[in-house]
């Protein structure tokens, strides 16, 4: 599904310090609050943003009024790259799913910087084609897969990328909904929630506050191995 492994797509991590400071010293930092958009589909196209706190979700908005999440970012992660390469208006919107702070950076400046930093240049070419597979994946399992195995792979990327341990397994340091799940995943409501009721009646799952726990000893196990290397 659309979940990138952090290890991959985490930039602050991967970069020369050095870089990273120089990053730093061309962009602007913004605060938006939760449920604020960074930017829409539509838009014109001025920036590229770092996230440094927080998380914030890309989707693309359909003509009957549904979102397609495509992916979360977190900490570290850019997001608005795709116009700093092509040009032209946003496809997809960005909206804070909590308090975020965001390094804003003008797409000349980025471009100029990429230009002297080859290392960094580098490692945004990787992040950018781990996405392109992760969207790539995203196709073949709508194809594929029943809805209960496309919320397992979902459960399994995210277990990989934001799981804590927990008195009950393992559990995933994101709030979801039952429709962002929808959303991810290509379902309706409705379905989720009777599919994560069967998971858990099963003893794969639990779910409390949102947020979801591995439980089955047969899905930990695999939390490991779902990882997308770049």
């Amino acid at each position: 599904m659309a979940f990138l492994q952090s290890a991959v797509t985490d930039l602050l991590s991967r970069i020369p310090e050095r870089d990273r400071d120089s990053l730093f010293r061309l962009g602007k930092v913004q605060d938006f609050a939760k449920g604020a958009f960074v930017f829409s589909a539509g838009e014109a196209s001025h920036h590229v943003f770092l996230l440094l706190k927080g998380r914030v979700k890309i989707y693309q908005p359909s003509n009957v009024g549904k979102e397609a999440i495509l992916w979360f970012c977190f900490g570290g992660e850019l997001f608005g790259l795709a116009e700093a390469a092509r040009g032209g208006g946003r496809v997809v919107s960005a909206q804070a799913c909590d308090a975020c702070e965001v390094l804003c950076i003008r797409q000349e400046q980025f471009t100029a910087f990429l230009e002297t930093h080859p290392q960094t240049a580098l490692v945004i070419v990787q992040v950018l084609a781990c996405r392109l597979r992760v969207l790539g994946d995203v196709v073949i399992n709508l194809i594929s897969d029943d809805v209960r195995t496309r919320i397992i792979k979902m459960v399994l990327q995210l277990g990989s990328r934001c799981g804590i341990a927990s008195a009950r397994g393992l559990c995933l340091d994101i709030t979801l909904t039952h429709q962002e799940i929808a959303d991810m995943i290509g379902t309706t409501r409705q379905t989720v929630t009777t599919t994560l009721g069967q998971l858990e009646r099963d003893g794969l799952l639990a779910i409390d506050h949102h947020k979801i726990h591995i439980t089955g000893s047969a899905l930990l196990a695999q939390v490991g191995h779902a990882v997308v290397e770049a």
